[in-house]
């Protein structure tokens, strides 16, 4: 594996979002197994359902059934090498260096037409609580073409034993496209001045906070604020359930956060023909649900999306514990 850490000339005074859309290129050429992921983009199928003035799109995707029906469990993660430490990378995966701290490799099993996991160069635990700056920072670096995303370690994290972040082809989740719209009508904004706008969700499909800001620290701020709140509610959690997509346009910063009540549906256990392999991560949460089986894709209903966000989103009481303490920190 090739580390870039010193760029050659020509690509200096290009931004991160170029350097990682370059390295996608060569590894295509390169990289047989990503190569023929990629091709295979081509075949996906999506289907939409519409909620009023929202839609949830379900994308027929088999490569994805590694993630999705990933196990997490402790017995098998300590029987089994970590995949995203370097040592373990494939020889043909190549690697653009961020931060000293950070390494962006290329998803060989993508959702999108771009698709990026970003790991730590350090094998540390995934969690937020001291890395959501870094979030924010590679959401600006990265902004010019992707979003990055953040799956908690019990809620979408397929290596909950490695840090990492993803970054996916910009304004393709459907929340990143209507949000404009939907927080006239199914946002709530709770705060506003002159740093920082906060909204709630209040009549949709499942329970989000989102950010708005060109001042970081004020975000780092209201996150603060929010997983507190979030800690005291599941205080036996070392990390409250959340998923988070970050994306940045111009000088401002949008975070949607999904707080979680659960990580995996009722569907997902069952053994008869209700059975649906979903496993909803940031990505599912914005309103893409991926569905790795062709049988489920075809037979998954609006009712059962529906369904899906209701459990494993918060509760109403949860959302206004959430609310009331956001309004009292401001």
């Amino acid at each position: 594996m090739i580390i870039n850490n010193k760029p050659s000339k020509s690509i200096n005074n290009e931004s991160l979002a170029e350097k990682a859309k370059k390295l996608l290129d060569e590894q295509k050429f390169n990289w047989v197994l990503l190569k023929e992921n990629y091709e295979k983009l081509d075949s996906v199928r999506i289907k939409s359902f519409h909620f009023g003035n929202y839609e949830v799109k379900i994308q027929f995707n088999p490569a994805r059934i590694i993630s999705t029906g990933a196990d997490v469990s402790d017995e098998a993660i300590n029987n089994r090498k970590c995949f995203l430490c370097r040592e373990n990378l494939p020889e043909e995966q190549t690697a653009l260096a961020y931060d000293k701290k950070y390494i962006i490799l290329c998803n060989p099993y993508p959702i999108l037409d771009e698709h990026f996991t970003i790991p730590t160069v350090k094998h540390t635990p995934q969690s937020i609580t001291n890395s959501f700056d870094e979030l924010l920072d590679l959401g600006g670096d990265l902004g010019k073409y992707y979003s990055v995303v953040y799956n908690g370690p019990k809620c979408g994290a397929s290596a909950p034993d490695h840090m990492h972040f993803q970054a996916v082809t910009k304004n393709v989740i459907p929340i990143e496209i209507e949000f404009d719209n939907l927080k006239q009508k199914n946002f709530a904004r709770i705060i506003s001045d002159q740093k920082i706008e906060i909204y709630l969700a209040e009549n949709y499909s499942r329970y989000a906070v989102v950010f708005e800001s060109g001042n970081k620290g004020e975000l780092l701020y209201a996150f603060k604020i929010l997983l507190k709140a979030l800690r005291n509610i599941f205080p036996e959690e070392n990390e409250p359930m959340l998923n988070i997509i970050c994306t940045r346009a111009e000088k401002d910063w949008r975070v949607f956060i999904f707080p979680r009540y659960k990580h995996r549906p009722n569907q997902f256990f069952l053994n008869d023909d209700r059975k649906l392999l979903i496993s909803p991560a940031a990505v599912d949460m914005g309103g893409l649900i991926i569905c790795p089986d062709e049988e489920d894709f075809n037979k998954i209903t609006k009712e059962d999306a529906a369904d899906i966000y209701k459990q494993v989103s918060f509760t109403k009481e949860y959302a206004e514990y959430i609310k009331k303490k956001l309004l009292e920190a401001y």
